[in-house]
């Protein structure tokens, strides 16, 4: 056995996402990181041990433009290029690899932290150093660190050290978040084992061992569906253990839901009722339970029902989600009811830093299911890619702290700028803050490029032309207004008998959001039969600031719309719920849930009905990609180039200029990788895209020379990344020194418009 005493700028414990991706962060701002895990490999629940899809604020495609940026965006996006089937294991090495690029983290699997050292009173005490267990190496390491981050998920670190935490739910009278039970009690969400089938082609029988569950003996077989092609994650619904204690109680946990998987497999294989399963073998079957709730730690806020349901823009925002408020019944797959109860906001919400620190333990910072959240806002917050962000923006109030001499609470309240300017300048997940950053030199530039998007419409052609959607319920467009919408043509198929069409124009009422909030107006057009025709809908709106608007269609029978195979930039095509719609885009049946949400892109996603809007609009300015919001925020937050000719040579170009020669040491590029697109990592993707189309592949970085010729800096071909940062040299190899720079799109990845949704420039 081996002592060992290492030291860091950071630790680190806990390497699922949320800790992946904390150590990611602040490894890219400089500090040592060491990441301690418990396990082989990394990704937590997400991992190929349990195998649980990562769900973020698109919650399966019910959100717009809601796709995590960042760290966590580079995983998805890595993952969808790589491995595209959603291989389990192909997923653990992405997650490894991207840890593995980093030279300033240290790594320890297997690593078991159960001892810690601090000291203080109980109000301000301060952890000085943790100490863990290496299995199968014998080696017991301790770990010191200026800061450290609880990314175990349980919570046993900070536990350790005295942090104030809670576990189960707060009553109705602390915070009066209308779904907390009159009373505080111990309730918790329960655990969860996947298993995964496959076909092998010829029939495989099932001897079930001793300890499988005859389903006949629980309420399982009444209450929950049993399906031949479900595998993993559709049985999230077997769940147990929220009555008990879910660390102290785990093995029991672990056996009876492993005693029920073999059951179900039992009562599909042997029943006689699944004919279909007569070549279906078990192929994996989880070891350990994916836990989903302990405790959650005691931070300067904690999270409420209200904050994810009203969408606080909290001052201090440092990520996002857009999960439901999702809760399951204590008692799991043997309770009589639903198998979850939902609610989801109008949008994403708003996580504020404050969220994110100990109250009471001065170099303390956590990240994951164990936030500064109640009960009920937990339900929201817990989900992997969630989880993820809140990890890159602990990790970088982490290295911001070391950086500066100071502790989480005193950053949050005096230099809360630092953490956006930083979470901003590296992509991160946030959403309403635009690049204020007096480092960016391009702000200070005039910005010019080779054309922009100008014409906002989409008609039918002879590659696409289009096909009637029929007008049985009510329909939508979402457009940018920038700075006008006089007028909407809208292309309908009349009925025998000529029609009149109801539109009405709606904002969102909040920039975040893409659904119908509030009516502005309402007109009617006049539809002749048969056709198609182009009608027009007059709504002379000019609103003050530029931002979203909803066109509404109100559900005429016997008349259709057009329906165009293609998307149109900065513009979703929506429909209203009708009677036997599913309530969200995955497998919680409408009756299950609590959720009403009104208007959904089942179906329409990537396709625009025809339409033609005037006057023309500057919401794709080239301006758009400089000190703005990085990705779209009332409106597509980007700019866009005119029509491409080919999008294999495309020729569009941004450009930069100052008044003045100017030092400059680095440039950051961001490109649109398409956040409305749904991804996930393992057997729930949607999307036929490898790469997604809008991203730039082919592109140089130039700079000015004297003599007003261009000086190639950075040719790049393949992009297949959101975010480019790249150094800036001049001949000599010292500081860049010019008066301009220019970003030269060759090339999209399939896209008939080059997008770029930020350009920056740093000095040296």
């Amino acid at each position: 056995m081996r002592e060992e005493e290492v030291h860091y700028d950071i630790a680190v414990i806990g390497g699922g996402l949320a800790g992946t991706c904390a150590a990611i962060a602040a490894a890219r701002l400089g500090r040592r990181v060491a990441l301690v895990n418990n396990r082989p490999v990394l990704g937590g629940n997400a991992s190929s041990e349990v195998r649980v899809w990562v769900c973020g604020a698109t919650a399966h495609g019910v959100h717009r433009w809601a796709r995590e940026t960042g760290i966590m965006g580079e995983l998805y996006t890595e993952n969808q290029f790589r491995n595209p089937e959603g291989n389990p294991y192909y997923w653990d090495q992405v997650v490894l690899d991207a840890v593995r690029a980093e030279p300033n983290i240290d790594l320890y699997l297997n690593t078991d932290v159960r001892e810690v050292e601090a000291s203080g009173p109980e109000d301000a005490r301060e952890l000085h150093s943790c100490t863990g267990w290496t299995m199968g190496s014998e080696r017991r390491i301790t770990f010191r660190a200026q800061q450290f981050l609880d990314c175990t998920g349980d919570g046993l670190l900070g536990h350790l050290a005295g942090a104030a935490y809670r576990i189960g739910r707060e009553a109705v009278g602390e915070y009066g978040e209308p779904w907390a039970p009159e009373e505080a009690d111990e309730a918790l969400l329960g655990s969860t084992i996947l298993f995964h089938t496959k076909d092998l082609g010829h029939p495989v029988k099932f001897v079930p061992p001793a300890y499988a569950k005859d389903l006949s003996t629980t309420p399982i077989l009444r209450n929950r569906v049993l399906r031949t092609g479900d595998n993993g994650c559709d049985y999230w619904w077997i769940e147990w253990g929220g009555e008990l204690d879910t660390v102290h109680d785990n093995e029991r946990i672990r056996d009876e839901l492993q005693a029920v998987i073999m059951g179900i497999w039992d009562h599909i294989k042997n029943s006689g009722e699944f004919p279909d399963a007569e070549n279906l073998t078990m192929e994996w079957v989880g070891s350990l339970p994916g836990k989903r709730e302990y405790r959650r730690f005691l931070g300067d806020y904690v999270l409420t029902q209200q904050d994810i349901l009203e969408q606080r823009p909290f001052d201090d925002r440092i990520a996002f989600g857009g999960w439901s408020v999702d809760l399951h019944p204590v008692q799991g797959m043997y309770a009589d009811e639903p198998g979850a109860r939902q609610r989801y906001a109008d949008g994403i919400f708003h996580i504020p830093l404050r969220s994110l620190y100990s109250a009471n333990v001065t170099n303390l910072l956590f990240a994951g299911r164990n936030i500064s959240a109640t009960h009920i806002a937990f339900g929201a917050t817990r989900v992997m890619a969630t989880c993820a962000t809140l990890g890159e923006a602990a990790g970088t109030a982490a290295a911001l702290c070391v950086a500066e001499g100071v502790r989480p609470r005193e950053l949050a309240a005096k230099r809360p700028e630092l953490v956006r300017r930083a979470l901003l300048r590296q992509d991160a997940s946030v959403i309403g803050l635009s690049d204020d950053d007096p480092d960016n030199l391009a702000r200070a530039a005039r910005v010019t490029a080779s054309s922009h998007l100008e014409r906002l419409a989409a008609e039918p052609s002879d590659a696409a032309p289009g096909e009637p959607y029929p007008l049985t319920r009510d329909l939508g467009l979402l457009l940018p207004v920038d700075p006008a919408l006089d007028t909407v043509d809208l292309l309908v198929h009349g009925g025998e008998e000529p029609a009149e069409l109801t539109v009405e124009l709606w904002g969102t009422g909040r920039p975040e959001n893409a659904v119908p909030a509030d009516r502005l107006l309402t007109t009617t057009v006049a539809v002749p039969a048969g056709g198609p025709h182009w009608v027009t809908a007059a709504l002379g709106h000019r609103p003050e600031t530029p931002g979203n608007a909803v066109l509404i269609v109100r559900a005429c029978p016997g008349t259709s719309l057009v329906l165009v195979p293609e998307r149109t930039d900065g513009v979703l095509a929506l429909r209203s719920r009708a009677e036997g719609d599913a309530a969200v885009d995955h497998d919680i049946p409408e009756e299950d849930g609590q959720l009403v949400l009104e208007w959904q892109a089942r179906g329409l996603r990537r396709r625009t009905f025809a339409f033609r809007a005037a006057p023309d609009t500057a919401a794709f300015l080239p301006e758009r990609a400089v000190g703005g919001y990085q990705r779209p925020y009332g409106g597509p937050q980007m700019w866009s180039s005119a029509p491409l000719a080919d999008p294999d040579a495309a020729g569009e170009w941004l450009r930069l200029d100052w008044d003045e020669e100017r030092e400059l040491g680095e440039a950051r590029v961001v490109f649109d990788d398409d956040v409305d697109e749904y991804l996930n990592n393992l057997h729930r993707h949607r999307t036929p895209f490898e790469i997604m189309p809008e991203l730039v592949r082919d592109y140089r970085i130039e700079a000015a020379e004297p003599d007003g010729t261009w000086r190639t800096l950075h040719a790049v071909t393949g992009n297949r990344r959101r975010h480019r940062v790249h150094a800036l040299a001049g001949p000599d190899g010292g500081p860049l020194r010019t008066t301009a720079l220019r970003l030269v799109v060759e090339a999209t990845h399939g896209a008939p418009h080059a997008h770029v949704s930020a350009f920056k420039a740093f000095g040296a």
